[in-house]
């Protein structure tokens, strides 16, 4: 008889940063946090800190490499 050799595909390890940083909406987008909010905020206005606050979508691009960090998002 002949012996039938299977291909085992390598588990995807999931980058535990990435997972942190990285949200997914419903219609599966990827949103991330905006940069500035950590420091220094008496010099920013009140208009300022609310919009830097909300999250912001990635872009096609940054979305692809974000999903490989990140598989099951």
């Amino acid at each position: 008889m002949r012996r039938i050799e299977r291909y085992i595909v390598p588990k995807l390890k999931t980058s535990k940063t990435a997972m942190k940083r990285f949200e997914s909406t419903g219609t599966g987008k990827i949103r991330r946090g905006n940069t500035g909010m950590n420091h220094l905020k008496m010099a920013k206005c009140a208009a300022a800190k609310r919009r830097l606050s909300m999250k912001s979508s990635v872009s096609k691009g940054e979305a692809k490499v974000i999903r490989k960090m990140v598989p099951n998002v």
